[in-house]
């Protein structure tokens, strides 16, 4: 590990993952808190490969005009925020950007070009994140360092990113002092529930909140997975619908179902589906979150042949978690469905599955880029592929 400056640099484009890219004496340095064409001085923060690193921007010496001041006093050190020094729109046309050249690296060509959009119009970028872990030490309350297990301490107006509700309870929280506990998760549901839980309390983590979307109610662990931003689950619920087009009595799997939100939609439209998740407490609870479909818990994608599931299905939902959906392309397009609604959380693995869909003769037609997560380089894509006869 070295940290040595370098510079001055000028910097290149912005890569998926919230970098900008740039070549120092031959090598490759991907550097964080900068912004495309800025001149900088980098920290080298890791040197262990030989041709590239990673390095943090320690001084502008020639800003970009999209370069506003972070509002939080510890974006720079603190892990979930490392965008906070680009204006909320310009962090959305990089967002597209990085989506639209890793599809463009594997020759995934769109009519036209990718936006990322806001989830609600009044989005100013802050007080969104319904579900925060907090590390804990000598009884005071912290995030985790950006590439490192070190606790920035929370500044006195805690995690501007976090949900109102989930800041009061953390607030409240480290007041207590914190104590008795490494990390504590603090959630709050669309019904305004709050809870607060030591992230070594199994049967706390266990305990549900609720979600609504749409007709639905949905039970989600405290510790299990659900979308962080407010209007996420029902956003990306629509357009799922839209992609698909269900029709009464199709056949659909949802693949990494969760609780079953997908699965509630296309029961609701006449759908018999089958979901598929490796989390067994996620499973329990979409069995009662919508009884009239059917769910195997086992893991992806080596477990479940899906042809055992259904020779033919109409209609696929794919909702992996970062790394993607390796291993699961082939037997996906083994089932035959007329249409698949991809749901991404990381372009570069989402560019290499589509790789394989196109090479297994499915072709995207359409793709919407989300901004499900301001003020941080994560962005949310949803894609429609359909087989090449039917494009």
């Amino acid at each position: 590990m070295s940290a040595e400056i370098i510079g001055p640099l000028v910097l290149g484009a912005y890569a998926n993952g919230g970098r900008c890219v740039v070549r120092h004496e031959g090598r490759v340095v991907f550097v964080r808190l900068g912004l495309p064409g800025e001149t900088v001085l980098a920290r080298v923060d890791d040197d262990s490969h030989a041709g590239y690193w990673f390095a943090t921007c320690v001084e502008v010496l020639e800003a970009s005009p999209h370069r506003v001041t972070p509002a939080c006093p510890v974006a720079a050190t603190c892990g979930g925020c490392d965008f906070q020094h680009a204006a909320l729109e310009y962090q959305r046309e990089l967002k597209a950007q990085a989506v639209s050249d890793q599809l463009a690296k594997v020759g995934c060509a769109l009519s036209e070009p990718l936006v990322a959009l806001p989830l609600r119009k009044d989005e100013i970028g802050f007080g969104w994140r319904t579900r925060m872990d907090y590390t804990c030490r000598d009884g005071k309350m912290g995030l985790t360092g950006t590439r490192s297990h070190r606790m920035v301490p929370l500044p006195a107006d805690g995690c501007l990113i976090a949900h109102p509700d989930g800041r009061a309870a953390a607030s409240a929280l480290a007041k207590r002092g914190a104590r008795g506990a490494a990390n504590w998760r603090v959630v709050v549901s669309s019904e305004s529930e709050v809870r607060v839980a030591d992230e070594r309390d199994k049967t706390a983590m266990r305990e549900p909140v609720h979600e609504w979307v749409g007709r639905r109610q949905f039970a989600v662990q405290t510790g299990g997975f659900w979308q962080v931003h407010p209007s996420a689950a029902g956003t990306f619920t629509d357009v799922v619908l839209e992609y698909l087009e269900p029709k009464s009595g199709e056949k659909a799997i949802d693949l990494y179902c969760g609780v079953g939100l997908f699965a509630g939609a296309l029961v609701d439209a006449g759908c018999d589906v089958t979901g598929v998740e490796g989390d067994k407490g996620a499973v329990a609870l979409a069995k009662r979150n919508v009884p009239q479909a059917r769910f195997v818990a086992a893991e992806l994608p080596t477990k479940v042949p899906l042809a055992q599931l259904s020779a033919d299905v109409d209609l696929v939902v794919l909702d992996p978690p970062r790394a993607g959906a390796k291993g699961m392309v082939a037997a996906i397009v083994g089932v035959h469905p007329r249409a698949i609604a991809y749901v991404s959380c990381d372009p570069a693995t989402l560019a290499r599955d589509l790789a394989d869909f196109a090479t297994c003769g499915y072709a995207v037609t359409e793709a919407r880029v989300f901004d499900a997560f301001p003020m941080t380089h994560h962005v949310e894509t949803l894609v429609k592929l359909v087989p090449n006869a039917r494009s």
